[in-house]
């Protein structure tokens, strides 16, 4: 079964320095059929205005990852870690027990776009923690890169839930095949460009969900970004 969620109709919240696109339920939009897919809560994808950005904040029991589209955010915490997130990074935070951080765009004169994933945690009161990894998505056009892992395989960063995160950048004409295990869902996420998958067209910001579904056969039509997510 395969369920399209269109860009258009993600939630959107506007602030001046600030534009961002929900796939899910988060912060002032609700939809109480949209609160997330299986262990993925949150998909927000953010457009920051140069020197701008969320102030210090706290999460808890949270595995928050940020990928990076244009631009580069910087990133503070209070476990002590600073960082710049630049295209081809992925980093996880694990809120767990509790973590501050901050996340500015490290431009003054350029925008910054980046999506930030959070996933909840296998169990709660984990202990907090960040990774970051640089991954050669643009050497790889036309393959999914595993990037987050359970176990953290493959050189990919470690979430803490029974989930595998791929990315790719694909090249227009470029096929794809993913295979789903017995009892495993998938989420593929367009960040740019326009893909088909089984038979169904999506574009920018476009998702779908895929459940009982033994093969994701994937077309590039455009030059394109995705994520999928092999979900428990």
């Amino acid at each position: 079964m395969l369920t399209l969620r269109l860009s258009d109709a993600r939630g959107h919240a506007r602030h001046g320095w600030l534009d961002s696109r929900h796939t899910f339920s988060f912060g002032d939009y609700h939809d109480p059929q949209q609160m997330g897919f299986r262990a993925l809560r949150v998909i927000n994808e953010d457009r920051v205005q140069p020197g701008r950005g969320f102030d210090t904040h706290h999460h808890e029991d949270m595995e928050i990852v940020t990928y990076v589209l244009e631009g580069a955010l910087e990133h503070r915490d209070s476990l002590g870690n600073g960082a710049t997130i630049e295209p081809g990074e992925v980093q996880r935070m694990s809120a767990g027990t509790g973590i501050d951080h901050s996340e500015f765009n490290h431009s003054r004169d350029a925008l910054v776009h980046f999506l930030q994933i959070w996933i909840l945690p296998e169990r709660r009161g984990l202990e907090p923690g960040y990774e970051q990894r640089a991954f050669p998505l643009g050497a790889n056009r036309d393959e999914l890169l595993l990037v987050a892992s359970r176990d953290g395989r493959d050189g990919s960063v470690t979430v803490h839930q029974d989930l595998s995160l791929f990315a790719g950048r694909l090249a227009a004409g470029a096929r794809s095949e993913y295979l789903l295990g017995a009892g495993r869902h998938a989420w593929l996420q367009v960040a740019r460009g326009s893909l088909d998958v089984n038979g169904q067209r999506l574009g920018d910001g476009d998702g779908l969900a895929a459940s009982e579904e033994a093969r994701l056969a994937i077309t590039a039509s455009d030059d394109s970004e995705v994520l999928l997510f092999d979900l428990a």
